[in-house]
């Protein structure tokens, strides 16, 4: 998951946690106001009851209750919450609104009302379709009849059907209006993240494509994190040249300083071997320090060789692939006893330097004459843009855990025999990196037994125009 996908769900995490507090919240706050106005309601409503009570059960009795609100005035003939429970105290008066049913609380709610005066509950009234449900207002009030007064209850409702259907409403617009609100925080936030990351991306993509000796970045204005990043990255780069370029001084130094005493030693020797007369084991002696002076020569060459190739000045021009084929079977055919083929169109063509290419293929065979093969093909393919070279043997092949090393500097897969055969472990490092230099890479498949085949690609070219 990429950091502008990360950071855009997490912006829109937290949004979305935002909106369900605020939603909860609000939906709360509404709640409660709409039940506070409703209390209020009922309890202006049974003052105003009471008030008619004052004046007397008869006032009552013309005057009515509000035909709006379910109301009921019962009479309490005994103080009795189970049997008021039951069945509800005498009614002295009903409004209108609740026809032939009556507003009976539960014992529970009736001992409240009868311990502390006065009572909130909810009262259920069955209809057809579904319970009609109320928030009711009960509390106790003294009825003056024909001069008698007699307790009773006055119970005040009104349905919370409408109030509900509110908070409904209120709760469905809420959930439309946060899931657009997040649908445009998303987008805005994928653009945002988008543009606060496009330095990060320029960074990382000329990082990309950085060649091997790495060159400063050019610093962007400002005096943000990604500038600060960059300087900090220019400073390491600056310090890698530094290091690159006195390791490549010391190699190409010790190289040519090498080259003397070793060549000194080859011309001493093959004069002693010339012009003396030796034992058989001074004779013997001698063959091995010109053959330990000849390998040692061939290393330090190889090793000036590498100093240099971050440097190489590759002159790319079309090269027909049949000749380079062709060049490379005639050098080695001389001195190879077994046989080399050639497979490849006529009019296939690469872009490459004809001596770096020569060189790479020479040391391919090379490494396959060592290795004891009877026979080797040099061929090549075809892939439109590209060209595949193949450099296949029947010798003895390479054991699978030396091939990811291959390409190592320095790395042998048999010590002993590679020194006897004269390799320093540097010949396939220069090759790929030749070829990288060619914009070209290498790779290897073996079977101990049955052979290895080393296979490289290169952009392939068109035919040079005919000279006029």
């Amino acid at each position: 998951m990429t950091l502008r996908t990360r950071i855009t769900l997490l912006t829109a995490g937290l949004l979305l946690v935002t909106l369900l507090l605020l939603g909860f919240a609000l939906e709360g706050l509404l709640r409660s106001f709409l039940y506070r106005n409703l209390r209020a309601e009922l309890l202006e409503a049974g003052n105003q009851v009471v008030r008619l009570l004052n004046l007397g059960g008869q006032a009552l009795l013309e005057a009515g209750l509000p035909p709006s609100l379910y109301a009921e005035v019962q009479l309490l003939p005994e103080e009795n919450p189970a049997l008021l429970a039951k069945e509800g105290g005498i009614s002295l008066q009903k409004s209108p609104a609740l026809g032939s049913q009556r507003l009976v609380l539960k014992e529970r709610e009736y001992e409240t009302l009868l311990k502390e005066g006065e009572v909130w509950a909810e009262v259920e009234l069955p209809r057809e379709d579904r319970p009609l449900r109320l928030l009711v207002y009960a509390r106790k009030v003294e009825v003056n009849l024909a001069g008698a007064v007699w307790k009773g209850v006055l119970l005040v409702g009104k349905p919370t059907e409408d109030l509900e259907a509110t908070l409904e409403q209120f709760g469905r617009i809420y959930a439309g209006t946060a899931l657009l609100v997040l649908l445009l925080a998303l987008l805005l936030a994928r653009s945002l993240v988008a543009r606060a990351l496009e330095p990060l991306e320029w960074l990382a993509r000329r990082a990309e494509s950085m060649p091997d000796r790495p060159e400063p970045l050019p610093e962007p204005e400002g005096n943000d994190e990604v500038a600060a990043l960059v300087r900090t990255l220019n400073g390491m780069i600056t310090r890698m040249q530094k290091a690159l370029e006195a390791q490549t001084r010391f190699l190409q130094d010790a190289s040519h300083e090498l080259r003397t005493p070793v060549t000194a030693i080859l011309g001493h020797v093959g004069y002693l071997l010339r012009r003396t007369p030796l034992t058989e084991t001074q004779r013997e002696s001698l063959e091995i320090v010109r053959r330990e002076a000849e390998r040692m020569g061939k290393l330090v060459s190889d090793l000036l060789e590498l100093s240099q190739s971050g440097t190489w000045r590759i002159e790319p021009v079309p090269i027909r692939v049949l000749d380079l084929l062709e060049e490379v079977k005639e050098e080695f055919a001389r001195s190879f006893e077994g046989e080399i083929l050639v497979e490849a169109p006529e009019e296939l063509y690469v872009r490459g330097d004809p001596d770096r290419l020569h060189q790479v293929l020479a040391n391919l065979v090379s490494n396959a004459l060592k290795a004891g093969a009877k026979r080797v093909w040099l061929r090549a393919f075809d892939l439109g843009d590209r060209v595949v070279v193949r450099v296949e043997d029947d010798g003895e092949g390479i054991p699978p855990e030396h091939l990811p090393h291959l390409f190592e500097r320095f790395y042998r897969v048999d010590k002993a025999r590679d020194r006897e055969r004269g390799g320093s472990g540097l010949g396939l490092a220069i090759v790929k990196a030749i070829l990288e230099a060619h914009g070209g890479e290498i790779w290897v498949e073996s079977q101990v037994g049955q052979g290895t085949a080393f296979s490289f690609s290169l952009p392939s070219a068109a035919p040079p125009p005919p000279p006029r």
